[in-house]
């Protein structure tokens, strides 16, 4: 079932689609990172101005090279180190969406270790935006179930697996890389 939830999403995403999707913390609301215009539709979604950056999710430490012009080195400790999940901004984004990196250059990136988003990324073979599944200003829903109608609404395919899950995850914990590998916490 994993498998064909897979594919359909990434069917939908490689037509510049926007899916609903379960990932290591909470669910998200995704699309292909590099496709401005499936990124405008994400924002408009959220109802979110595109000054606020989302963040995207990689299945592989390598891929955070294709992506960040120059990587710090401490960067490479933290992704091995991280526990929970563990969501990095750095500098100097590339082979993005322009609408999706921050008016400063940088760009949040997250190795997901969580088996459906790793593999949808590994299979889609792109980064992955992932933003928490709500209108911009209202709580992110920790589960399926608490994702609003508007929402569900509003993107092209909603991924059925994990649907029934419970728990609450947490967003992931957010680090900023500056420069001189100066390191800022910005959600624990």
């Amino acid at each position: 079932m994993m498998k064909e939830e897979i594919k359909r999403a990434c069917e939908v995403m490689q037509n510049g689609g926007v899916i609903l999707y379960p990932t290591d913390t909470v669910w998200g609301i995704g699309c292909d990172a590099t496709n401005a215009e499936a990124v405008k539709r994400v924002y408009e979604i959220k109802r979110r101005t595109d000054s606020k950056a989302m963040l995207v999710l990689v299945d592989s430490p390598v891929k955070v090279d294709f992506y960040v012009q120059d990587v710090p080195q401490v960067a490479w400790d933290l992704i091995d180190l991280a526990t929970k999940p563990l969501t990095i901004i750095y500098d100097g984004a590339r082979n993005l969406a322009a609408n999706l990196i921050a008016a400063d250059g940088s760009v949040g990136i997250r190795v997901t270790k969580e088996d459906f988003s790793r593999e949808l990324c590994f299979r889609f073979r792109k980064a992955i935006v992932s933003t928490s599944a709500n209108v911009s200003g209202q709580p992110a829903p920790s589960v399926f179930n608490d994702i609003s109608e508007e929402i569900r609404q509003a993107v092209d395919y909603v991924v059925d697996y994990r649907r029934e899950e419970t728990g609450h995850p947490k967003p992931s914990s957010i680090i900023k890389l500056g420069k001189g590998g100066e390191i800022k916490i910005i959600r624990e």
